[in-house]
Formats: structure tokens, sequence, C-alpha cells
């Protein structure tokens, strides 16, 4: 379980992200989105004890993040929107070292690596550097290295880049299985198709706020019924705030 508490992020006098609440359950996926600039990055920095809050408290299966990092930090997978690897590994080594980090014998990160890599099609390329991978390659490792240590709660962003359709589509059913087998997931993305697909409930920010939090239904209800997909909802709320928030502060 995820359990966020009036978390506040200063940058100087700048806020990234202000008195954000959020819970997402077990079994549950939580789209996390909202514009460039809304306080995505920021929240997900904290989460994953990359940056700590000026304010506010973050409960991760439990456990609190400012007094139980560690126990904290192992039970959760991370996946980057952008996958950062070691070039001069091969694929195997980095899965090894990544498992490793979670105290897993070499014979655990096999056994566990193996569905990953079977599903990604990358057992004929474990074996090479990862200098001559593709994005989409990287990509696909990235995530099969995050979930190694069968993490209970995930938190990947923006996993689709630069994926083709038919990895797409094996990244979204697998994050769907997670779901379904209880895992608490955080997906944060500007791909808002992916997000109706995949998502349970849909957290949206603007400003470093949250304007919004629902079922699909729920937020087309907060527009009154008058826009049919999530795009379209997504652009009324965040433009309906922006605009309101211009107007109060007299610009």
């Amino acid at each position: 379980m995820i359990k966020i508490e009036n978390l506040t992020k200063m940058y100087g006098e700048t806020c990234a992200v202000a008195e954000l609440s959020l819970e997402v359950p077990p079994g549950e996926i939580c789209g996390l989105l909202g514009p460039n600039g809304a306080g995505k990055t920021t929240t997900i920095r904290i989460l994953n004890g990359l940056a700590r809050p000026t304010s506010g408290r973050v409960t991760l299966g439990g456990f609190d993040l400012s007094t139980h990092a560690r126990e904290a930090k192992r039970m959760v997978g991370y996946c980057p929107d952008r996958p950062y690897l070691y070039e001069k590994l091969t694929g195997y080594e980095f899965l090894m070292f990544v498992g490793g980090l979670y105290d897993l014998s070499p014979d655990q990160v096999a056994r566990s690596a193996q569905p990953f890599l079977e599903r990604f099609g990358l057992i004929e390329y474990v074996g090479r550097l990862i200098e001559g991978y593709s994005h989409g390659m990287r990509q696909k490792l990235m995530i099969a290295s995050s979930l190694l240590h069968s993490p209970r709660i995930y938190i990947v962003d923006e996993p689709m880049v630069g994926l083709d359709p038919a990895s797409a589509r094996k990244i979204c059913s697998l994050i769907r299985e997670m779901g379904s087998r209880g895992v608490t997931v955080l997906l944060s993305t500007h791909t808002l198709t992916v997000a109706e697909k995949v998502c349970d409930r849909i957290a949206i920010l603007n400003r470093g706020r949250l304007v919004a939090l629902g079922r699909i239904d729920e937020l087309k209800a907060l527009t009154k019924g008058e826009h049919r997909t999530l795009e379209e909802v997504f652009l009324k709320l965040t433009e309906e705030e922006s605009v309101e928030e211009a107007c109060l502060s007299g610009i």
C-alpha cells in the first residue's frame, strides 16, 4: 500500500508539490497524470527516497519512509522513464548486479529473470553488451530488473516510451497481471489512452496539487458528462484549474 499524507516539497520559494494526500491500496493500479511541471516527477522521487519532502509523510507497505527507509525501499520496484544502464555490462551481468542489491543469489536472479526475458524476447540478447541494445530493448531490460525481487509496490514512469505496439501491449498486460496479484501499482504517464486502459483510478496533478481523483466515470462526472474520453476530461480539469489560479493571482 502507498499512503501519502499532506506531502509538500519546496525548492527555495518554488512549491513543486503542495499538501498532496493519496492512498493506493494493494491490487490497485493508480494512474498519476498531469501536465509538465505538475509535480509528478517530484512525487515519484520522494516515494523512491531520491528526494526528501519538506513536510508530510509517506508510508510504503506499512513502513514510514522517513524512519524505516530500508524496509520500505525493499518492498518497492521502480522503473524510470529513461533506462539508465551500465553499457559495458551484458544484460545478464546487469541483472545480476541489480539482484545483488536485493541480496538475491545468482540462481534466484536467473529464475526470477527468465519469465521476463522470454516474455520480452530478450533471451538471445542477454549475453550481449548493453551498448548494442536498442532503446526498446533497454527499456524492457530495465523493467525486468525492477521486478527481480517480486516487489509488493511497483512505481513505473512512462513505461511505453520507445516501445513498439506489440511490446507496449505486453507491458500493459504485465501491469494488469500485477494488479490482479495484489501488487500496488502507481503508473505515471502522458499517454492517456494507456492510463484509460490500464488504471483502476486516476489521480490528476496540476501545479503541485491534486485536482481530481477517481475512476474514469467519476472523473467524467466532474465535468458533468460533457467529455467522453480521458484526454478530454484531463484537458478540461487542468485547463480550468490553470485559468482559475491565473484569475486569482491577477494575471
